[in-house]
């Protein structure tokens, strides 16, 4: 009975620690800082509907007056393109549901780049700093699942620019990821453990890149 009881304890207790590692892990990739002012707000690509609405939300409450938008790849636009066949780009996308949702569009930024990667959007966001010296806070806004990564990339490539920045992330409200629990769904146990082999190959190999 004893032996029992306590093979039932030590496995209550593996289950707890289970479950809380599971949860921080979650909780710690959806970094947000709750920002409350900043000059400008950053649009990352990728998802587009849930970066829109979270974006469209603060700055109706009026966290900042600008978005910024670095232009997405456009190379099998181009391919199709060339086939006589034009669709309107993700970033196109992106600025018409915002102006739709409430933000004018003398409000946002478009940034050359054809991005690849969310470290090239943070390279073509430095180049823009540097032309414009009077943002020194921004807010970072992007998928739940994707914001730890993208705050480190971003870190990483401002330091290395010598400008002071303040960085807040704000991860969308509206991603369908469940930071506590995620490890009960198949496509958030995808993405988290997509997102943690991204972020140590981040810290490994691409950070020196920046």
């Amino acid at each position: 009975m004893k032996s029992r009881l306590l093979f039932f304890s030590v496995l209550a207790v593996l289950v707890f620690v289970y479950i809380s590692a599971c949860n921080r892990a979650g909780v710690w990739l959806a970094r947000d800082d709750r920002p409350g002012h900043a000059d400008a707000l950053v649009l990352l690509m990728g998802g587009i509907a849930d970066r829109v609405l979270q974006v469209a939300d603060l700055y109706s409450e009026g966290v900042a007056p600008r978005v910024i938008i670095v232009t997405e790849s456009r190379g099998a636009y181009r391919a199709l393109e060339e086939r006589g066949i034009t669709l309107i780009s993700s970033t196109i996308q992106v600025r018409d549901a915002l102006m739709r949702l409430g933000v004018p569009a003398d409000s946002i930024v478009i940034l050359p780049g054809d991005a690849r990667s969310t470290m090239e959007e943070a390279e073509a966001i430095r180049e823009y700093l540097e032309s414009d010296m009077r943002i020194d806070t921004l807010v970072l806004v992007s998928s739940a699942y994707h914001m730890r990564r993208a705050g480190m990339i971003f870190n990483a490539a401002l330091r290395r620019s010598g400008y002071e920045v303040t960085l807040f992330c704000s991860p969308s409200d509206y991603t369908n990821f469940r930071a506590r629990g995620w490890w009960k769904h198949k496509e958030e146990i995808q993405a988290v453990i997509s997102e943690y082999i991204k972020i140590g190959s981040f810290l490994f190999i691409e950070r020196g890149r920046l």
